[in-house]
């Protein structure tokens, strides 16, 4: 059984849909990052960061105790280990497979995070934030063009744990100039993905959706809610008080 602590985020679903596609059972345990759930201490023992999303395998393969894994990367390779599933086995391909995987989590997930909050979630008058993270978005979207212009899938010829990192953050379409109908190649790659079972699954499933409140063009916070997602409460979570 894995545990895992989710919350209807791209992040989050990354891991839902890896877990259908590997049929390992699951238990879902929803983290409310607005009110602050990610930030309590029996959240930290699990993951360090603070973040969403973690798992807990309960029986992993060394026959140790229950494993708590963070980095929602991380948890996409552990879980292909585990299986033997979704990542090639020849070094060459493995190696390209990781690479993307890499991509997604240093570049295209944060620049399309950082996007999204100073289009979403900041306040007027943040005109270069926009500008910066929008453009470097539609650069990195361009990068995925001109891959998948090359490749059936973004690691190559199979479906691989890369796919499944990048898929979910195109499911977005707030942020003009980086919506799918702007780059036809990724939507067709999207909109293929999108029928297979395991994706099906977890777009059906009510409980993996996400809250009405992370959605919207223009999100306007509570004070509580705004501490728990960008300001005081996340920044002191988990801060060691020296003596």
């Amino acid at each position: 059984m894995i545990e895992l602590y989710y919350a209807g985020t791209p992040n989050g679903m990354k891991i839902a849909i890896m877990l259908e596609e590997v049929g390992l059972p699951y238990n879902i345990n929803i983290i409310d990052i607005f009110e602050g759930d990610q930030l309590t201490p029996g959240f930290r023992k699990i993951n360090p960061n603070n973040k969403i999303p973690a798992i807990i395998d309960t029986e992993p393969t060394d026959g140790g105790s229950a494993l708590p894994i963070f980095e929602s990367g991380a948890i996409l390779q552990y879980l292909a280990e585990k299986t033997g599933m979704l990542l090639p086995t020849s070094p060459r391909e493995r190696s390209i497979a990781i690479q993307w995987l890499t991509w997604q989590m240093s570049s295209l997930g944060p620049m399309t995070g950082q996007a999204s909050h100073f289009v979403r979630y900041a306040p007027p008058g943040n005109e270069y934030g926009i500008s910066r993270y929008t453009k470097e978005l539609q650069r990195l979207l361009r990068v995925l063009e001109a891959r998948l212009t090359e490749v059936s899938y973004v690691g190559g010829d199979e479906y691989t744990i890369a796919d499944i990192a990048i898929w979910p953050g195109r499911t977005t379409n707030l942020i003009e100039g980086c919506k799918l109908q702007d780059f036809p190649v990724t939507r067709r790659w999207f909109e293929r993905l999108k029928e297979r079972p395991a994706i099906q699954r977890v777009l059906g499933a009510e409980q993996l959706r996400a809250p009405a409140k992370y959605m919207g063009q223009k999100q306007v916070l509570s004070e509580t809610e705004w501490s728990n997602m960008f300001g005081d409460a996340q920044h002191t979570a988990g801060t060691v008080k020296v003596v």
